[in-house]
């Protein structure tokens, strides 16, 4: 979101009070970035974390994807990020099949 401050140094961020854990922004992360973690507390008992930020490559599907507007990624002029990896192309084939949960 372009309005959003970007924390110093992080390529992606997320707001878990918006996060409802759909599942939707780790479906359409090509590097691996996310994973879904269990949290009994959350409606669909899951909740979005970021586990690799240093993989993010800055595509931002997740961010334009995401109902809830609970992930953001950072601006270009504002980061330098990743490139994609086949070793982060692995990891992010491991977590969808692995039901989004890393």
């Amino acid at each position: 979101m372009s309005n959003m401050l970007t924390p110093e140094g992080v390529p992606v961020w997320t707001n878990e009070d918006r996060c409802k854990g759909c599942d939707i922004c780790v479906s359409k992360c090509p590097a691996g970035v996310l994973s879904m973690q269990l949290d009994h507390t959350k409606v669909l008992g899951k909740i979005i974390k970021v586990v690799h930020p240093e993989a993010c490559i800055g595509c931002k599907e997740c961010e334009l994807h995401c109902p809830d507007f609970a992930i953001y990624v950072a601006e270009r002029k504002d980061f330098k990020f990743a490139k994609l990896t086949e070793e982060a192309k692995m990891r992010a084939e491991a977590i969808k099949a692995n039901g989004y949960i890393l």
